[in-house]
């Protein structure tokens, strides 16, 4: 179980380790989807390092923060980075006074670097290959989200990390959000009872974005019509429920609204002439998936980026004694002592959340909150997920999030596509851990 010493974070020392065998030798045995014919990677250790070099594959907005937010952890140094394009948004994120990476053109170089871990910030569709050729140059990865955009990468990768013994390690910073580790806390100890729902979503109006400074991924909404980004709402709710660790995602059915939002806002704020007047859309303005898990539980999953629309990830769980529901962050707990029988029934009131979260502060959030504002990155939740991630390599403890994460979490993009064009019919999620989820073996801190 991880430390719930506030200091023992501090330290680095708020890890786990774990009997098996480290991941520092490299294997070679084949496996299929259906049988494992390699050992799991499940639980298994880093080899401790005593200093953690990294590389970085892209150096955009997203890759650009990560290395502002790496130059602060104790005990890593961002050795080289990948960037064919502009290398303004680098050069103006990087602190002062920290010694600077070199910079190169190409993944290969970074891949041949002396380097313990590389970090992948590129477009998605690009994510699983540089993965897969990151683990097979011998390095563990962490890769922004999703990890995979098709079922069959999401399997190659598990595959692969099992082969090479090199994790790949899913970035999904929102684990680490000061709202969602309390929640975890809250789960853990039992407050809300019995898990019965949560809900997870990314809501986030980038129309001006997608038209500005991202037509990759405004491109996706010309090729699928689904989930498109799965990971921020349902990772911290997957932690909640202990996907992976006694319970699994087992199904997801998933239906899409007309698309309307993008024509719109071309219509009313580009020429005429714009090439991208000519764009056809097929992916509608809000997708909503339901999922099942193996316990009967069920999680609603929403993505909307188009249209005026405040952001939310839902963040909500419910029990059988009390839900949290965030944005804005609301509680309630039942106490069975003072319930009143003659009371008007159904009428709850949210309670103060401050006296629950003096109580259950995660303490990560305790020890390391104060240096993860400073450092900024959505709010201090991208500083936390590198300092860990750095902490477990040099402790030789096992990462909080792992390639059976990131391929679960990732799989209800190409899963809701699948659901809509189907009309909305159940589609089956792998159990990318071929067993392992009814084991528990540690996760997130």
């Amino acid at each position: 179980m991880p430390s719930s010493d506030p200091a023992a974070y501090a330290a680095g020392r708020g890890l786990r380790p774990h009997p098996r065998a480290d991941c520092g030798s490299m294997r070679t045995m084949s496996t299929t989807n259906e049988s494992r014919t390699t050992e799991s990677m499940a639980g298994v250790p880093f080899a401790a390092h005593d200093h953690v070099r990294v590389g970085l594959l892209g150096a955009g907005a997203r890759g650009s923060g990560l290395a502002a937010n790496l130059a602060h952890v104790e005990g890593a140094t961002l050795a080289i980075v990948a960037e064919p394009g502009s290398r303004e948004l680098l050069d103006q994120r990087w602190p002062d006074g920290k010694d600077r990476p070199t910079v190169v053109n190409s993944a290969e170089e970074v891949f041949a670097a002396d380097v313990d871990l590389i970090l992948v910030a590129t477009p998605w569709e690009t994510h699983a290959d540089l993965a897969l050729q990151a683990m097979r140059a011998g390095k563990h990865v962490a890769v922004e989200v999703p990890i995979g955009v098709t079922i069959d990468q999401l399997w190659e990768l598990v595959d692969t990390s099992e082969q090479t013994r090199r994790h790949c390690l899913i970035m999904e910073n929102c684990c680490y959000g000061r709202n969602e580790m309390m929640v975890l806390q809250m789960a853990r100890a039992g407050l809300f009872g019995e898990l019965l729902h949560g809900e997870a979503a990314y809501i986030h109006d980038l129309r001006q974005l997608l038209f500005q400074r991202l037509p990759w991924r405004r491109e996706m909404h010309t090729k699928i019509d689904g989930n498109h980004y799965p990971t921020h709402g349902l990772g911290p709710v997957a932690g909640y429920m202990g996907i992976n660790r006694g319970d699994r995602l087992t199904r997801i059915v998933s239906m899409s609204t007309g698309h309307y939002g993008l024509e719109k806002w071309r219509e009313r704020h580009l020429p005429a002439d714009d090439p991208r007047q000519k764009e056809t859309y097929v992916a509608g303005d809000i997708n909503t998936s339901l999922l099942q898990t193996e316990q009967g539980r069920t999680i609603l999953l929403q993505h909307q980026v188009i249209g005026p629309r405040p952001y939310d990830r839902l963040n909500g769980i419910v029990g059988t004694d009390g839900l949290f529901q965030d944005y804005p962050a609301r509680i309630f707990i039942e106490d069975a002592d003072e319930v009143d029988l003659d009371a008007e029934m159904g009428h709850v009131d949210w309670q103060d959340l401050e006296p629950y979260r003096e109580k259950y502060e995660h303490p990560l959030w305790q020890a390391e909150g104060e240096a993860a504002l400073a450092a900024g990155g959505h709010g201090g939740m991208d500083y936390l997920m590198l300092l860990r991630i750095v902490q477990n390599m040099r402790a030789g403890s096992t990462p909080d999030m792992d390639v059976y994460d990131g391929a679960a979490w990732s799989a209800p993009l190409p899963l809701s596509v699948a659901s809509v064009a189907a009309g909305g019919a159940p589609q089956d999620i792998p159990d990318f851990t071929r067993g392992r989820w009814q084991e528990a073996y540690p996760g997130l801190p």
